[in-house]
């Protein structure tokens, strides 16, 4: 919808937009209130406490319940409440705010976002954050294009709304900071300051509800007077004439006063929706597969490397306990590739671009484009057949560095899981949210003899279920016993972690979905998965000991015997580039990394 009108939508960004980005959400800005606030009560000290332990969590909002006047958890006052009682003086909530945005790069999102803005997308933007996010990402952006093409978008704060109110009645792109950013005098954050809106500042926002559509991301809704601001823009005429479109990471968890707001709004014939994404960066990454960029603009998104996340961890340089030793579904990457074929193309590709074209082509290939050049495993000829529409060229090959490009990594993840089924009794399914491979059940076409060769490869399976891998469920939906697959790096090596569950092919009638009866409420009925209970019994009585079964058993049909190695494709080598993989059927083994007495109270 957005890519068809974006002009016809105003963006409105949260905390949780910047969270990519290395600023501490609205949630963990709280939790790190409460923590503090707990610790000074409780004469704990803060290095002991562990607050992404969701046992510290729930110890600490007991203890907050009957020694603090704070509000309970998920009230709207909670965030501004917290804030005051450990930051009492605007100059030190100013300097906290400081800290924490300055340790900020624009993510992914903002590169996409800002790419909107540059391109005459996105028309304004308003954002309660204190963060320079957005207009230090449309600076990057306006950059990379010639000077009459630029957007110049207008920032303004509460503290120079007539900047705002006159880029928006001259069609500018406008950010509009609704509560200031960190470099204010005056930025609203405590109860008494978020109470009422500035009420030139909630023209200005009422005004651009009158004019365009709403997209909403990474808010909660805990500002009452952000929420008083939207909830009165309904009753002018023509509100929201696109339409709001709240991003949530999931429906459930939205507050009352959100679920309020969007039934007014559908009550007064405003249509809404409520869009479940769990990141900002995955929502501009949808868009940007429906969209065209300025080449430069493209090479400039493609290039984005994500910061950091999960980081090695020394391990143990003396001997512990040997109890308790608990095993790991994952299996050690012995070794992978380290080079692509490097194909050129007329025009920047994506990935699923060049996906298509090859499936067009009927070419059996595994592809990934890093935004300029489209990296590949396969027969040289083949990939010249698909890639011939968009004027393809091989240019000798590309080195992969799946730890710090995603492409790199996405196309690994693409052909390891080619690899391990390849000549095994076991289909792979690959999804947008997550590969996987299960146990491969009969077919028309199968012979008696593939047939045996397949029962005889699938009998340690089998065995280790002590039942079928396949078959109907009692309301007749066909299931497959299979594993969840993840490529990661931990303790400085590569594992192919699996996790073994059962699928269910259970169809969905989506008649209701498709009628797109606006007159009928927001929260629409969801669709609830029949097989759930089933598959839960079925699990039930599955113990440690069936557990090792079934993972010993995957581990050998995954990995193989010998050390031998796996092939995606089984090109040869004066045809093509293959991606061979060499995978331990070891799994890993963990220990505790430290002493305790109640380590030993098993010995």
């Amino acid at each position: 919808m957005f890519c068809l009108r974006p002009t016809q939508y105003a963006w409105f960004l949260g905390a949780g937009a910047s969270a990519a980005a290395g600023i501490p959400t609205g949630y963990a800005m709280i939790t790190d209130f409460k923590k503090r606030i707990f610790c000074e009560l409780a004469g704990v000290k803060l290095k002991d406490v562990d607050a992404d332990d969701p046992l510290w969590i729930g110890r600490i909002n007991s203890y907050l319940e009957s020694r603090s006047d704070l509000p309970p958890p998920g009230d709207p006052r909670e965030y501004a409440t917290a804030f005051e009682a450990v930051h009492p003086t605007p100059e030190d909530r100013r300097n906290y705010i400081s800290a924490a945005v300055e340790k900020g790069t624009p993510s992914y999102a903002h590169r996409v976002l800002a790419s909107l803005i540059t391109t005459g997308r996105v028309p304004c933007v308003f954002s309660p954050n204190f963060d320079n996010l957005v207009e230090t990402a449309a600076m990057m952006t306006d950059q990379l294009v010639p000077a009459g093409d630029r957007a110049n978008i207008a920032v303004a704060g509460i503290d120079n709304v007539e900047r705002a109110t006159l880029a928006l009645r001259e069609s500018r792109p406008l950010l509009a900071k609704i509560h200031g950013d960190y470099q204010s005098v005056h930025i609203k954050n405590t109860t008494a300051e978020l109470r009422h809106q500035d009420q030139q500042m909630r023209q200005v926002l009422t005004l651009a509800c009158g004019r365009y559509g709403l997209v909403i991301v990474g808010y909660s809704g805990r500002d009452e007077s952000v929420m008083q601001a939207l909830a009165s823009a309904i009753a002018q005429p023509n509100a929201f004439p696109g339409g709001i479109h709240w991003v949530a990471r999931s429906a459930k968890d939205i507050l009352p006063a959100v679920r309020e707001f969007l039934e007014a709004a559908d009550a007064a014939g405003v249509r809404t929706s409520l869009v479940e994404c769990h990141t900002f960066d995955e929502l501009a990454a949808d868009i940007l597969d429906n969209l065209s960029m300025p080449p430069a603009l493209e090479q400039h998104i493609g290039e984005f490397n994500a910061r950091e996340v999960l980081r090695p961890v020394p391990l143990p340089t003396k001997d512990h306990v040997s109890y308790p030793v608990l095993r790991c579904s994952a299996l050690p990457v012995i070794s992978m590739p380290t080079m692509a074929r490097r194909i050129t193309t007329a025009k920047p590709l994506t990935s699923a671009d060049a996906r298509k074209l090859v499936r067009d082509a009927g070419v059996w290939a595994i592809v990934a484009s890093n935004g300029r050049d489209v990296a590949a495993f396969g027969e040289d000829a083949a990939l010249l057949q698909a890639f011939e529409p968009v004027g393809g060229r091989l240019a000798d090959t590309i080195a992969l560095s799946p730890e710090h490009d995603s492409w790199a990594l996405g196309l690994l993840y693409d052909a390891l899981i080619r690899a391990v089924c390849r000549r095994r009794p076991i289909r792979a399914r690959m999804r947008r949210q997550g590969h996987a491979v299960m146990a491969q059940g009969e077919t028309d076409k199968e012979t008696s003899e593939a047939r045996a060769l397949r029962v005889e490869r699938q009998a340690k399976l089998k065995n280790a279920y002590s039942g079928s891998l396949y078959g109907k469920t009692e309301h007749g939906h066909p299931f497959y016993e299979g594993v969840l697959l993840r490529l990661e790096q931990a303790a400085n090596r590569w594992w192919l972690a699996f996790e073994p569950t059962t699928f269910v092919d259970v169809p969905r009638d989506r008649s209701e979905e498709d009628e797109g009866d606006e007159s009928e409420s927001f929260e629409r009925k969801r669709w609830v998965d029949p097989s759930v209970d089933w598959r839960r019994e079925r699990w039930a009585r599955r113990y440690n000991n069936v557990w090792a079964g079934i993972i010993d058993a995957w581990a050998h049909l995954l990995a193989g015997t010998d050390g031998a190695v796996v092939r995606a494709t089984g090109v040869k080598e004066d045809e093509g580039i293959d991606a061979v993989f060499q995978l331990s059927p070891v799994t890993a083994w963990s220990r505790p990394g430290h002493d305790a007495p109640y380590l030993h109270l098993g010995n």
